[in-house]
C-alpha cells in the first residue's frame, strides 16, 4: 500500500498533495506492530509524502508540514494499536468469563449429582427454618413425597435445630456435630446424627445440615452390649457359684465331722445348719444355660486399628510408647467382635496399670499367624506378675475390684474357640491371645 501510494504520488502531475493517503497503511500497521515499529513506518511515510509532493519545501513551512505528517501517521498507528490491544484484552476477558461460566456450570452439575446421589440427607434452610433445598435421601428419611419438603419448617422434623438461632446478623456461626432425636412425617421417632453449619448471605442467614439415621447402629450397639452383659453375667455368676460350692463343701465336711462326734446329736439348730448348707450348695450347683454362640468372621487387622483409636488417648496420657506390629494379610478369625474388643481393652488396661510404676514405659502389640492359629501378643515391661499361678482365678486375693477381669477375658476367648495364656518375661509380662482362622490352612488366602 505504501509503495502504491508513493508511485501514484510520483506519477500524478499537479499540486494535489496525496500524503493523507498514507493514513490507510498506518491503520493496518497499527493493529500488528509495536510502537517503535509504527514510528519507523510513520517516518518513512512522512519522507515519501514530502519527496513526491510538488509543494515547495523550505525551512519554515517544510518542517512544520513534516511534523504534522509524522504526528498524524504516528497518532493514527498508535490509536489503532491501542484499540486493537483493548479489543484483544476484551476478547480474552470474554473467553475467560465463558470458561469460568462453563466450569461453574460443570461444578454445579457435579455438586447437584453428588447431593442427589448422597445416602445422607442434605438440607438447607433459611433463618426461619424453612427448607430451601433437600435431596432425595432427605425425602426418604423423613417419609415426605419427593419434591414436597422445600417450604416446610425443618424444626418439625429436627426439633433440636430450633435452638440454633440464625436471625441476628451478629450471631455466632456454628460448625458442629450433634446427636439428637428426629421425627418422620408419619410420626415415627428416630435417632439422628446431624452435621450442620450456619452461614450468611445477602438474603440473610442460612443453615446447611447433613443428617444420618443412626437408629440401626444404635439398635445394633445396644443388642451387642446386652449380649455381652448377659454373657459376662453368666460367667461371673458361674464363678461365684463355683466359689460358693467350694465353701459349702468345706462346711459340709465340718458338719459331718461334728455329727459323727455325737456331741450335737439331736440339736435342732445343728440339724437346721446342715439343711441350710445342703440348700445353699444346691442353689450354687444350678447350671446356668450358656448364651448362644455369637462368633462370626472378624477382620482382626481392622479390629486392631479400632483398638488403636480407642486406647491412644490413655497411652498418650500415661506417656507410654506403643509399638504396633501387624502381619500383612492376616486371615479372618472366628470371634465375637464386642467380646474380643473387651478382652483386648482389658489386657491393655492391665498393662497401663502395671506400667504406671515404671519410668521407661513400653507396650508392644504384635499380631501374626502361627500353626493353624492367629496370635495376638501384648507385651509390657511393667515388671511382670508376682504369682502367675493365681492368674485367671476369680476373687483372688490382692486383685483390684473383684479380680474377674482376666477370668472373664479367658472365658470370652474360649467361648469362640480361642485361648488366653500368660508367658513370663524377665522384666515384664506377655499375654497371648490365640484365635482360630476362619479359613483352613490348606486353602489359599485371598
Amino acid at each position: 500500500m505504501i509503495a502504491a501510494i508513493a508511485l501514484l504520488d510520483w506519477r500524478v502531475v499537479g499540486e494535489i498533495p496525496l500524503g493523507f493517503l498514507y493514513l490507510a497503511p498506518m491503520l493496518t500497521v497499527g493493529s500488528a506492530l509495536d510502537a517503535w515499529q509504527i514510528s519507523v513506518i510513520a517516518a518513512l511515510c512522512t519522507f515519501l509524502a514530502e519527496v513526491f509532493d510538488d509543494l515547495a519545501w523550505n525551512l519554515r513551512t517544510g518542517i512544520s508540514r513534516d511534523v504534522l505528517y509524522f504526528a498524524a501517521f504516528v497518532g493514527t498507528g498508535l490509536f489503532v494499536r491501542e484499540v486493537s490491544r483493548n479489543r484483544k484484552a476484551a476478547l480474552e476477558h470474554l473467553h475467560e468469563i465463558e470458561r469460568q461460566s462453563d466450569a461453574r456450570l460443570e461444578a454445579e452439575e457435579q455438586l447437584r449429582i453428588l447431593i442427589e446421589s448422597s445416602p445422607a440427607a442434605i438440607i438447607t434452610a433459611d433463618a426461619d427454618g424453612s427448607v430451601l433445598m433437600a435431596n432425595e435421601a432427605a425425602h426418604r428419611m423423613l417419609v415426605v413425597p419427593q419434591g414436597e419438603l422445600p417450604g416446610r419448617v425443618i424444626h418439625r422434623y429436627l426439633p433440636s435445630l430450633t435452638n440454633v438461632s440464625m436471625r441476628g446478623a451478629s450471631q455466632q456461626l456454628f460448625r458442629t456435630v450433634m446427636q439428637a432425636r428426629g421425627q418422620r412425617d408419619d410420626g415415627e421417632t428416630f435417632l439422628a446424627d446431624i452435621c450442620f453449619s450456619t452461614y450468611r448471605t445477602n438474603a440473610g442467614s442460612r443453615l446447611a445440615a447433613m443428617v444420618l439415621d443412626a437408629s440401626e447402629e444404635f439398635r445394633t450397639h445396644e443388642v451387642s452390649g446386652l449380649h455381652q452383659l448377659l454373657a459376662g453375667s453368666r460367667i461371673a455368676i458361674g464363678a461365684v457359684s463355683h466359689e460358693i460350692r467350694n465353701v459349702c463343701g468345706a462346711i459340709a465336711v465340718v458338719h459331718q465331722n461334728l455329727a459323727h462326734g455325737g456331741l450335737l446329736a439331736g440339736n435342732k439348730d445343728f440339724e437346721a445348719l446342715g439343711n441350710l448348707v445342703v440348700a445353699l450348695e444346691s442353689i450354687a450347683s444350678v447350671n446356668l444355660r450358656q448364651s448362644a454362640n455369637q462368633a462370626t468372621e472378624i477382620d482382626l487387622t481392622a479390629l486392631l486399628d479400632e483398638l488403636k483409636i480407642v486406647v491412644a488417648p490413655s497411652l498418650h496420657e500415661e506417656d507410654i510408647v506403643a509399638r504396633w506390629t501387624v502381619e500383612p494379610g492376616l486371615p479372618l478369625v472366628w470371634a465375637d467382635r464386642p467380646s474380643l474388643m473387651q478382652v483386648f481393652l482389658n489386657l491393655i488396661t492391665n498393662s497401663i496399670r502395671a506400667l504406671s510404676k515404671n519410668n521407661n514405659r513400653v507396650l508392644s502389640v504384635t499380631a501374626g499367624s502361627g500353626a493353624n492359629q492367629v496370635l495376638v501378643e501384648f507385651v509390657d515391661n511393667g515388671g511382670g506378675v508376682a504369682h502367675p499361678e493365681h492368674l485367671f482365678r476369680p476373687f483372688q486375693a490382692g486383685a483390684e475390684a473383684t479380680g474377674l477381669g482376666l477370668y472373664l477375658s479367658r472365658a470370652f476367648v474360649r467361648s469362640f474357640g480361642g485361648e488366653l495364656r500368660y508367658q513370663p518375661l524377665p522384666d515384664g509380662a506377655c499375654f497371648i491371645v490365640s484365635l482360630t482362622p476362619a479359613i483352613s490352612s490348606g486353602q489359599d488366602q485371598p
